[in-house]
């Protein structure tokens, strides 16, 4: 008998979608629904669907957030073909408040941090809470709620991976209160560049730009 070391090749793109379905299999397991994103081929996002003119990341489905789901099977049946990204809609079972690194870094170890290569951290807080005003009119911080979404970790977006600074498992994965949140944050404030415009919630992300 002739033993070798060699390893059996699995192409990249094979592997990307095993990751990303046990990541979005083990979301669904904790309650968490999740929607297939489109994919990165090459500069720009795939979502599959002929003739989609949108360049950015974006939901792949039609119906976007109204088709998220918990269900295995589904779930499953998505990630067969396709290394589709990972997406969080938001508004149901928790909110997303996302700030910039600046604010984020002090924040506290009370819920899920996920964070984008890009520098944009994301927390995952109780669904229903409204801004503090020292947030609420900056450029940079985005509260997602009904009808949004986030690419959740292991996802690739152009600048990197999106990572969790601190895992769901870690906090038993406990959703705190926005507020319990945003108590922490306001201290990076003193750090952060200020910004005076004021934007809609939801279109004040480059990640909407098509």
């Amino acid at each position: 008998m002739q033993w070798t070391s060699r390893q059996t090749f699995v192409p990249s793109s094979i592997l990307d979608r095993t990751i990303l379905r046990r990541a979005a299999l083990r979301y669904a397991a904790h309650g968490w629904p999740v929607t297939p994103g489109s994919y990165l081929t090459g500069h720009r996002f795939d979502c599959g669907r002929p003739g989609c003119p949108i360049t950015g990341c974006h939901p792949a489905l039609e119906h976007g957030a109204a088709s998220a789901s918990d269900d295995s099977t589904r779930i499953a049946t998505w990630w067969r073909r396709r290394p589709h990204t990972v997406l969080f809609t938001t508004g149901s079972v928790f909110d997303v408040l996302e700030v910039p690194a600046a604010i984020g870094r002090p924040g506290p170890e009370v819920g899920p941090v996920a964070v984008t290569a890009g520098g944009r951290w994301m927390f995952l807080t109780r669904p229903g809470g409204t801004l503090r005003p020292e947030l609420e009119n900056r450029l940079d911080v985005v509260l997602h709620g009904d009808g949004s979404w986030i690419p959740a970790p292991p996802s690739r977006l152009p600048e990197g991976p999106v990572r969790w600074q601190i895992p769901p498992g870690r906090v038993q994965w406990r959703l705190p209160a926005l507020d319990e949140v945003q108590d922490h944050l306001v201290v990076g404030l003193a750090v952060a560049r200020p910004a005076v415009a004021r934007v809609p919630r939801q279109v004040s992300t480059t990640r909407r730009a098509a």
